[in-house]
């Protein structure tokens, strides 16, 4: 679709707006005394709230979690997607910890085991999904090339099916707390032995 260019407009050279003919000398003296074209989004701003604009829609600003400078126009998406201190859940106990901790923490988490309700078999926590897929009945997926591609298409698997939010007992909390507890104390203690 093209703009059909009316005859009695012109367009101003400061603001790049069409302008009737007959007012366009008194538009560019009043246009180019008041407003400014912001350089990095091209937008008209009044000369008064220039810096304003800039600060307020340009200017870098500090991450609150991790101290990066960031863009603020995408700090919303840094902060909800790419930060490495944003809070993340583990997919397998749920606790809510940094984006950066969360591989490590879920490779030990993983290996946890608990009983499969219906075989009562223990069985690692990453391998859940698959081995209740066995106890149900449903097929394995077929034989893959490669180790590797066997561990992408199970992964397809796990993450294509939800999983049914697990209820926590006051007990299960409270010993998940103990253990972690124990963890940071010895921790500690190591931490201070190694430094002595």
């Amino acid at each position: 679709m093209s703009t059909v260019f009316d005859p009695a407009t012109s367009i101003c050279s400061h603001c790049d707006r069409a302008i009737l003919a007959a007012n366009l000398d008194l538009h560019y003296v009043h246009c180019s005394r008041n407003l400014e074209k912001c350089k990095i989004c091209n937008d008209m701003v009044p000369k008064i709230f220039a810096e304003d604009h800039f600060l307020s829609t340009h200017a870098p600003v500090s991450c609150s979690l991790c101290s990066e400078t960031i863009e603020r126009e995408i700090l919303d998406v840094h902060e909800g997607e790419n930060c490495p201190r944003r809070i993340v859940t583990c997919e397998y106990c749920e606790f809510p910890l940094p984006a950066i901790d969360l591989i490590e923490h879920q490779e030990v988490c993983g290996n946890r085991t608990d009983s499969c309700h219906m075989c009562n078999k223990y069985v690692r926590l990453r391998e859940r999904v698959d081995h209740e897929n066995r106890c149900n009945g449903i097929t394995d997926l077929p034989a893959e090339s490669s180790r590797g591609d066997a561990r992408a298409a199970a992964e397809r698997v796990r993450g294509a099916q939800r999983r049914q939010p697990r209820e926590f007992s006051n007990g299960r909390v409270l010993f998940t707390i103990a253990i972690t507890g124990v963890a940071v104390f010895l921790g500690s203690v190591l931490f201070q032995k190694k430094l002595e």
